[in-house]
């Protein structure tokens, strides 16, 4: 009688385990997807405006900007933006979102 109950515990567990490990490889792609598109905009441009106080101190405001998917804009997020697409002019065409995960990556 415990056996059956044994069994049915394990399995469990397996799948339970099994559900985490693809929930941590989809964050992982997630990652790495974002990493990719904030790496082909931040590779020319880390050296110039990672030494703009502006956008460094827009570091807050981008990830709640992420994390939000757009919902939380602060007024130091919007500061770098027109710092960015100012000064660099492969950020003029970029979106928000590209910014703010640029930022992020700094």
């Amino acid at each position: 009688m415990r056996s059956p109950l044994i069994a049915a515990t394990l399995g469990l567990l397996l799948l339970a385990d099994v559900a985490q490990a693809q929930t941590l490889v989809a964050t992982s792609n997630i990652i790495v997807r974002a990493s990719g598109r904030t790496i082909d905009f931040t590779s020319d441009t880390t050296t110039s405006i990672r030494d703009s106080k502006v956008v460094r101190e827009a570091h807050d405001d981008a990830a709640s900007f992420v994390a939000t998917n757009g919902a939380i804009r602060g007024a130091q997020l919007e500061a770098a933006f027109d710092t960015l697409r100012t000064r660099v002019p492969e950020a003029r065409d970029a979106s928000d979102q590209t910014l703010a995960e640029a930022i992020l990556a700094l």
